[in-house]
């Protein structure tokens, strides 16, 4: 397989602001700090203030010039959202890149703060949320970007409109996470018809990190299964953070790529390897689907836009 993009080609981005969730860690923090790299005004957007402030320290550490601010962001809260969007937008008046790259990966169930599942309530109500009420800044800015970061897990994942939040029972970590990665792929791919639409020239992309080395596994590493698999594991599917967050950072910066592409590593089973266009399940194709999940969210999260 061929690999038509490198990161070192990637130009400079002074003038272009960027926000980046879940931007102290993991992928985020390495997307943060390649686009503080090629001089872009970063905004690091997550929920721990002193987290970032320690995640900042490091980047400016290695690079004194770095633009990066942190704003506090908590997606398990609608409230929280709302208030990041409203100091962003007092500071800044262009988003050129939103990453939508935060998320919470099989975790015991739980609710929001609004009363959500936890994984589809932050994976992807809050990044729904998060995207309409920063769309006017989106729109408004040339050639902007908003990339959404999904999983191979998406493939495995159903949308019951009957038991979203798995009111009715039925709640399995797995199954839960499968369904909030779906709904991110499904977002992604609308949010491109609906630019289209408008006559948008902005861009909507989706990206995976195949098996990276991060905290998401934090709540799978006591079982034994994981415990097991993980030392052959560690060779054969996951590499670094800094390769996992290639897709994404290709997602938001090749000059070549088209709306609603879907971005992952080329290797064995796009578990790890240069970023390249991959492909998605036929669910996550289902424009009737995403349609219907498009308007759920709006009623779910107030949100209304495009």
């Amino acid at each position: 397989m061929s690999y038509d993009w490198s990161p070192e080609n990637v130009p400079d981005m002074s003038g272009k602001v960027v926000v980046v969730t879940g931007g102290n860690s993991g992928l985020g923090f390495e997307c943060v700090r390649f686009f503080a790299s090629k001089n872009a005004s970063v905004v690091m957007a997550s929920r721990s203030v002193e987290r970032m402030e320690e995640a900042i320290k490091k980047i400016k550490a290695e690079n004194p010039n770095a633009d990066v601010e942190p704003i506090q962001l908590d997606l398990a809260s609608l409230r929280s959202v709302r208030k990041f969007s409203k100091e962003f937008k007092s500071k800044y008046d262009r988003l050129d890149i939103l990453l939508n790259n935060a998320g919470v990966m099989m975790v015991p169930y739980g609710k929001t703060e609004d009363g959500f599942e936890l994984q589809f309530g932050i994976n992807h109500l809050g990044h729904f949320a998060l995207t309409g009420l920063l769309i006017n800044r989106i729109l408004s800015t040339h050639q902007s970007r908003v990339v959404t970061v999904s999983s191979l897990g998406h493939k495995r994942g159903k949308i019951d409109f009957d038991n979203l939040m798995y009111e009715k029972g039925g709640y399995g970590s797995f199954r839960a996470y499968a369904r909030s990665k779906l709904a991110n792929l499904l977002f992604a791919y609308e949010l491109q018809r609906r630019f289209e639409r408008i006559g948008a020239d902005s861009k909507s992309l989706a990206a995976h990190p195949g098996g990276s080395r991060t905290n998401l596994d934090r709540y799978i590493r006591g079982r034994l299964w994981y415990r097991l698999v993980r030392p052959f594991a560690r060779f054969v599917f996951i590499q670094s953070p800094k390769m996992g967050a290639l897709p994404l950072i290709r997602a938001a910066t090749d000059p070549n790529v088209k709306g609603g592409e879907y971005f992952g590593p080329g290797g064995f089973m796009e578990q790890r390897g240069w970023p390249v266009r991959v492909d998605s399940s036929r669910l996550s194709k289902d424009e009737k689907l995403a349609k219907r999940l498009w308007e759920v969210s709006e009623e779910l999260t107030g949100v209304r836009y495009l």
